[in-house]
């Protein structure tokens, strides 16, 4: 009985002791002043455009945005779009940070755009793209040229006619200002096309047309210099294969470049070759043309050795004959050696002389003018003259060869083929003794540029085929891999 007693009265402690040591969860808190709630500002730099932060169903749209991106991740598509739709038309700008609502939203109306067949329905869908990079422009300014740039390169090269070259132009100068040195890589391209067309069609003056040119070769010069990695810097080494290359082009108008231009480009060509009586005529020549005065050091270390390499003609007694046909060249007067040239080949009963007069023409038209298809033309006049004369298909080829640019986007299948016709030229010009050893060095050098089996394959053909090289070229020739 006594031990019965004591076991309860130790129990009846123990639960005293737990109770008092237990927080008192029970408590009444009715006193307690309420406290204001909190709201907690939006981040700095957010998108002024609605966010999920700022509608009541916050959860359910950031889940719908997991999801979609997760269908997205997966190319599951049909899965993704409603998912997509709920998330972008309750909260565009997703948390005010990120644009995935709009870029990926580009990605389900291309997909829907590829798998459409109703003419309507796909002009709805690119409506709705370009609609897109807009809003993403809206939201988020602080990009806003990028997502210009972007809608120009789908204008460019997925929909050009959905808007006017002029129309492209000017989206992408609207980049160009906005971004300046930093543009991105992939504007460059398509705007440097642009450019040259708008500036030989006389759709912008040529003060503009010098301006965006020499922007464009110190946002390429900035590129590559300032490339993050080996992605990145490749892409500007495309860029720089391919832009440069086009606007030398623009060399062919008189006044285009400043004199500062050709100083930069062509005493490192001189510097390379001093002794080369043809580099020194050409140097001499493209200061000339670029109006360098005539105290400019490089001139004035050049003019003797134009003498020493092209001596003034000696005439027998007195002559009211004006400059020669070399002298009008030296001194870049073109359209006049031209014209020089041609009044001494044609019906000249020397074919030996009419071929080397054509021949001259034809590099003035390459070297200088930047026509191609005249120097051709010329060329081939030459060779008229003087079958199977190696020297006009050796620049026959070198004309093929430095077209890739101007047919293709500077790089892969397109701007490649010029190589096949390049080398059938050299290969001619390897007949000729006297060139045979240029051909052979210039073969060896293009064929590891020739398309190679996997560019053919995926296009159809094969090997050995006959294919027709287009642009200004036009050329039918054979099918060949490195």
């Amino acid at each position: 009985m006594k031990s019965s007693y004591v076991l309860r009265f130790s129990i009846l402690v123990s639960l005293i002791i737990i109770y008092s040591c237990t927080p008192k969860v029970t408590e009444p808190i009715a006193t307690e002043t309420p406290k204001p709630k909190i709201t907690v500002p939006p981040k700095e730099g957010a998108s002024p455009c609605t966010k999920w932060t700022d509608v009541q169903n916050t959860e359910g749209i950031k889940t719908a945005h997991v999801l979609y991106r997760d269908f997205l991740k997966q190319k599951q598509f049909t899965e993704a779009i409603p998912y997509w739709e709920k998330a972008y038309n309750a909260a565009p700008a997703a948390d005010g940070f990120r644009d995935y609502h709009f870029l990926d939203g580009v990605k389900i109306f291309e997909h829907l755009l590829d798998n459409e067949t109703n003419p309507a329905k796909k002009e709805e869908h690119i409506n709705r793209i370009f609609g897109l990079y807009d809003e993403a422009a809206k939201c988020y300014q602080d990009k806003a040229s990028l997502y210009k740039g972007l809608k120009a390169f789908k204008m460019y090269y997925k929909f050009p006619e959905k808007s006017s070259q002029k129309e492209k132009y000017n989206l992408f100068k609207e980049v160009i200002d906005a971004d300046k040195e930093k543009t991105a890589d992939f504007v460059i391209n398509p705007f440097t096309a642009l450019l040259l067309e708008q500036i030989t069609t006389d759709g912008i003056t040529i003060e503009e047309g010098r301006k965006y040119a020499q922007q464009i070769f110190k946002i390429v010069d900035h590129g590559t210099k300032n490339c993050k990695n080996t992605k990145e810097c490749d892409r500007w080494e495309l860029v720089k294969g391919y832009s440069p290359a086009r606007l030398e082009e623009l060399e062919g108008i008189e006044n285009f470049y400043p004199c500062s231009y050709y100083q930069e480009k062509y005493t490192k060509e001189y510097e390379a070759n001093p002794s080369d009586c043809e580099t020194i005529e050409l140097v001499y020549s493209r200061l000339k043309w670029g109006k360098c005065p005539a105290s400019d050091a490089l001139l004035m270390k050049l003019k003797p050795e134009i003498d020493r390499c092209f001596p003034p003609e000696v005439v027998s007694g007195p002559s009211t004959a004006g400059p020669s046909c070399a002298q009008l060249l030296r001194e870049a007067n073109y359209t006049e050696s031209i014209s020089c040239y041609e009044g001494k080949a044609d019906g000249n009963p020397d074919s030996e002389r009419a071929a080397n007069y054509y021949l001259t023409i034809a590099k003035i038209y390459y070297a200088h003018l930047k026509k191609f298809s005249k120097a051709r033309k010329y060329a081939r006049k030459a060779l008229e003259k003087k079958p199977g004369w190696g020297k006009a298909h050796l620049l026959i080829g070198k004309l093929y060869a430095s077209s890739g640019p101007l047919c293709g986007p500077g790089t892969g299948f397109d701007s490649q083929v010029v190589t096949w016709v390049a080398i059938d030229e050299w290969n001619k010009a390897k007949r000729d003794p006297e060139t045979a050893a240029e051909a052979s060095r210039l073969i060896s050098k293009y064929q590891q540029y020739m398309p190679n089996k996997e560019d053919i394959f995926i296009r159809s053909i094969k090997v050995g085929d006959t294919f027709t090289v287009k642009c200004w070229i036009n050329q039918s020739t054979k099918v060949r891999t490195p």
